[in-house]
């Protein structure tokens, strides 16, 4: 590249917007040239260093999306499905690559990101940590090597302020365990268990969501068999990995033909 990107930010208010403005800002790699905010919030006018609580970084929050997109080369959003459908939009019509990390996207809305990857870059994923996304690399594998005597269970933990559930992470490894074992995870998806269920179906992939505290993100796969049990574990800490590797997937992204990508891609996994 023969300069910096400039990145937007969505959603920059949020608790993952102002750990990716602190990200980018930090960043020798990109420069912030626009945050955005939904209309009427308190945010709207000021500076968003100051509104941060921090020194002023030169970039006012706004609640026009285009007019921020139009001088960036790279969007970076972790808001909500519809915002997300309609940024998608906006940054298609800029030319900008489009970071996604909104979870809780139906198949249709998913789908619905089709023609603005027509015309950009839109990397989209469940969860943008290197670890995370090994982890779905590996419970592909186990998954393949094991047949349905391994029931197979992902439980998830996040804070208390999560609205979504399960996880966009929980099920991008539920999605990896199916792809393993070449079954579709719609067909043999068990995401609900409450008094007398009967015994457990053969071949069912078990959800569990535990919503509590600050947790940042816990995600186990469990294989559990007859005399076994194999435990595939991640632990995140610090959102902040999520951030490094949404700015990653903004960097990785220039010059990309339009398209849809992931981590698996930006990562070469």
């Amino acid at each position: 590249m023969t300069h910096i990107p400039g990145i937007v930010i969505t959603g920059a208010s949020g608790r993952m917007g102002q750990m990716l403005i602190k990200t980018v800002t930090d960043s020798d790699q990109a420069r912030l040239v626009g945050v955005v905010e939904r209309a009427g919030h308190d945010w709207i006018g000021q500076d968003v260093g100051t509104a941060m609580g921090g020194p002023a970084l030169g970039v006012t929050v706004t609640d026009d999306p285009l007019e921020a997109f139009a001088q960036a080369q790279a969007v970076i959003d972790f808001t909500a499905p519809e915002a997300t459908l309609e940024f998608a939009a906006l940054a298609a019509q800029a030319r900008c690559v489009h970071v996604i990390g909104t979870t809780g996207m139906t198949d249709e809305q998913i789908a619905a990101l089709e023609p603005a990857a027509r015309h950009a870059v839109i990397v989209r994923a469940g969860n943008m940590s290197l670890g995370v996304n090994l982890l779905v690399q590996l419970t592909k594998k186990v998954a393949a090597a094991l047949d349905e005597d391994f029931d197979i269970e992902v439980i998830e933990g996040h804070h208390h302020h999560k609205v979504d559930a399960p996880s966009g992470t929980a099920l991008m490894l539920g999605e990896a365990a199916a792809e393993g074992r070449g079954v579709n995870l719609a067909d043999v998806s068990d995401r609900g268990r409450d008094g007398i269920t009967g015994a457990r179906q053969r071949g069912n992939i078990g959800f569990h969501a535990i919503r509590g505290g600050d947790i940042v993100g816990e995600h186990d796969v469990l294989f559990a068999a007859p005399g076994e049990r194999i435990v595939l574990r991640h632990l995140a800490t610090d959102r902040a990995i999520f951030a490094r590797g949404a700015l990653k997937a903004a960097l990785w992204g220039q010059g990309k033909a339009p398209g849809q990508y992931d981590m698996v891609d930006v990562l070469g996994l």
